[in-house]
């Protein structure tokens, strides 16, 4: 199985910038869900993250609340989730990230549920409620499962903490670009360029920026800051959640291939002159 980390290598090697949007299992429905991550696949998306419905998600803001909500509403669950993805992570080339709170990963057993995921065909896994000092068991199955634990580093955190956290994190480390809950906002702070230095002076792997993007100009800043990744959320989930699925379908193929243009490396045509 290819991991996350050996995608990123090869990313960087060819100087490109991952995208990574977000979309939460379940709203409207799985099959949307799965039709969306098909969507997603085929139109540039070099990872695709996927949320596990909760009903106290402490690191959402209220696009992505909203939606989990919706889901939990329809019943839908994690083992729901997780056959979805197994039938039809044959059929995608992106490596699929799934983002759950810890309480249902306790509630299942670390061992099962490192199994039932990998079973699923997910690569990485992002827990935003797991602090760095509790994160060592779980890194430590983890890995023996093939899975890689992806830790977030908060605008807040002292260098100190980047570093350890830059250490433990494995696929990429994960920065929040705004101080709360993830959301759309009308334009990425500068200090988030601070922090990627900062990152960047203790550890050579993969950066992602996430929370607060949503448009292709805040990810290319993002890019021209030094970023290996973008990350999406509120913007996809929002098309999949205010829309028909059809519509919605439609306005996330849009974005994605809006996002990943911004962001892509720009080829420049050379000009021949022939001599007579």
């Amino acid at each position: 199985m290819v991991t996350i980390s050996h995608c990123f290598e090869n990313l960087r090697s060819q100087k490109k910038c991952a995208l990574i949007p977000f979309i939460m299992a379940g709203d409207p429905d799985l099959t949307t869900t799965a039709a969306a991550i098909r969507v997603l696949d085929r139109h540039g998306a070099d990872f695709i993250e996927v949320g596990v419905p909760y009903s106290d998600p402490l690191a959402d803001g209220p696009v992505i609340h909203a939606a989990a909500t919706r889901a939990i509403g329809e019943k839908v669950n994690l083992r729901q989730v997780l056959t979805m993805l197994r039938e039809i992570t044959p059929e995608i080339k992106a490596p699929l990230i799934l983002f759950t709170y810890y309480n249902l990963i306790l509630h299942r057993g670390v061992q099962s549920f490192l199994a039932d995921i990998v079973a699923a065909g997910v690569r990485g896994l992002v827990v935003p409620d797991l602090p760095l000092e509790e994160a060592k068991l779980l890194i430590q199955m983890a890995s023996a499962f093939g899975v890689e634990v992806i830790l977030l580093v908060a605008p807040t955190s002292s260098p100190e903490r980047i570093a350890a956290i830059a250490a433990q994190s494995q696929g990429f480390v994960y920065l929040v670009s705004v101080t709360g809950v993830t959301g759309m906002r009308s334009q990425i702070e500068n200090r988030v360029h601070n922090i990627l230095i900062n990152i960047r002076n203790v550890t050579d792997k993969a950066i992602g920026v996430g929370f607060g993007i949503s448009t292709p100009e805040q990810a290319q800043q993002v890019k021209q800051w030094g970023a290996d990744a973008v990350i999406v959320g509120s913007a996809f989930v929002k098309q999949l959640g205010e829309n028909t699925p059809q519509v919605g379908l439609q306005g996330i193929e849009k974005l994605c291939c809006q996002l990943k243009a911004a962001i892509s490396p720009v080829v420049r045509k050379s000009s021949l002159t022939v001599s007579g």
